[in-house]
């Protein structure tokens, strides 16, 4: 229980702080349990970025995994600053951001590289944030080109994971089966029926992802697709005085000629995570809907500003290849999915996301659980991408409202999806220029949208001639 109640059909209690509402677990929220089961399973995918910094930063795991406990304390900033996604990576900008990595040597040259993208992400979040402008680009931006953007997003999340040499190529059985069982879960209408009908499947369905990774794993080590683990019993040890060695502080800072070598895949990064932020509101729209015990705010420019903070901390203390991102899009639909079964279930959708990346943080902590995931952390990562990229393509589809709508989506969607490090800004071009040639039938000034025509009255339209 916590100290301070919801009034019917309001927020939940803050404490005000400028831009900021600060929600603590047991005085804002209550603890839940079902999220705290998920945390002990699901960090084990922010262990999944240790062999990304040792492969392209040249770090040794004791300080990656440091690396690893300072993105920890950026997960729970959200939830505790008034943002009601589960934040994450900015996923889908993985492959691009390694592209840009690939330019430099693994060690200092890499190190100030990301120090100097991750800098240029954090000056787009906070001038956007700060300005007020995040808000306005959510109604500026055309929906066909915001939609093709989150389905191209998942198209080239999806593609990285099926290629040739990729995860699921090298250990097809316990990810084919993992997947299968996770999207049963989270999204089958058939188990939806067997929810109501079982208390059993209702259990089940509490965990999201869990019983399709933890199944993934089981399968992975029975078939010899992954080692089995040497468990340590214990605390963790991360090396802070090693990981030091590796910040900007001790490497130097990058200089002007890297930064301008950044932008380009800065702003590709950010265009992914705005498409991250529609696909989050727009969950959080669908079950605001069905909860009316609770009024969910969906502030873009707080979801902005909070971004920022996080890669402005990762950049200086713990640069990190896959960025701070506004949604981890699994996890978030698995919350929301089990808030949208109501209060018994979920008393907040802030307890919801808050329990699970507090659980998250204790839980880096715990050795045996470190070890044990630690041969099957590629697992957790390509069922984060792969339920990633249904979720993108699903509420990508649901937000086109008409033929030519999706027509350009569709173009921006596989003009996103090309391996080519630029093809995001591609896309945008693309997405702008078949707007104005295509969707809109006047180019400058007012228009009837496809919409009207369709509906309009043969009458009146003959009557005007």
């Amino acid at each position: 229980m916590q100290m301070q109640q919801r009034t019917p059909g309001g927020e939940q209690p803050y404490w005000p702080a400028g831009p900021f509402k600060i929600r603590l677990p047991f005085v804002h929220y209550r603890w839940e349990m079902a999220e705290t089961i998920q945390g002990l399973v699901m960090f084990v995918v922010g262990l999944a970025m240790i062999p990304l910094l040792e492969k392209y930063l040249g770090m040794p795991y004791e300080a990656a995994l440091a690396f690893t406990f300072i993105a920890g304390l950026g997960y729970i900033l959200p939830a505790l600053l008034g943002v009601p996604l589960v934040p994450g990576w900015i996923t889908p900008a993985i492959p691009v951001v390694i592209l840009f990595l690939n330019g430099f040597e693994p060690g200092p040259d890499a190190i100030k590289a990301l120090f100097a993208l991750q800098i240029e992400v954090t000056l787009i979040f906070l001038i956007l944030g700060l300005t007020g402008w995040g808000s306005k680009l959510v109604q500026v931006i055309p929906n066909s080109l915001k939609s093709g953007i989150i389905i191209g997003a998942g198209i080239a999340a999806l593609m990285g994971e099926l290629k040739t040499g990729g995860r699921v190529d090298a250990t097809p059985i316990s990810l084919i089966i993992g997947s299968v069982v996770s999207a049963y879960v989270l999204f089958s209408l058939s188990f939806k029926n067997v929810v109501e009908q079982s208390v059993i499947a209702r259990r089940i369905a509490n965990f999201g992802m869990v019983p399709g990774m933890i199944i993934a794993m089981i399968v992975g080590w029975i078939v010899g697709e992954y080692p089995l683990p040497d468990i340590q019993w214990g605390i963790t040890q991360p090396d802070f005085a090693l990981m030091a060695n590796y910040l900007t502080f001790a490497v130097g800072f990058p200089g002007w000629d890297v930064f301008l070598l950044a932008i380009p895949t800065a702003l590709i990064a950010y265009v992914i995570a705005f498409g991250d932020i529609i696909v989050g509101f727009t969950l959080v729209e669908r079950i605001d809907k069905v909860r009316t015990d609770e009024k969910i705010e969906t502030n873009v420019d707080r979801v902005h500003v909070v971004t920022a903070i996080r890669n402005g901390i990762h950049a200086f203390f713990a640069p990190w290849p896959g960025l701070a991102g506004p949604l981890w899009t699994a996890a978030h639909a698995t919350v929301a999915e089990r808030y949208a079964m109501g209060r018994k279930a979920m008393d907040s959708i802030y307890s919801g996301g808050g329990t699970f990346w507090l659980t998250g943080l204790l839980a880096l902590f715990c050795l045996p659980l470190v070890t044990m995931f630690k041969p099957v952390l590629p697992i957790a990562l390509s069922l984060t991408l792969i339920l990633t990229a249904y979720i993108c393509i699903m509420v990508g589809m649901e937000q086109l409202r008409n033929p030519t709508e999706r027509g350009v989506a569709g173009i921006v969607a596989v003009t996103l999806a090309m391996p080519d490090p630029k093809s995001t800004v591609y896309a945008v071009i693309i997405g702008l220029l078949l707007y104005f040639l295509i969707e809109r039938p006047r180019l400058m000034g007012k228009h009837k949208t496809e919409d009207e025509f369709m509906f309009a009255d043969p009458q009146e339209s003959t009557e005007s001639k």
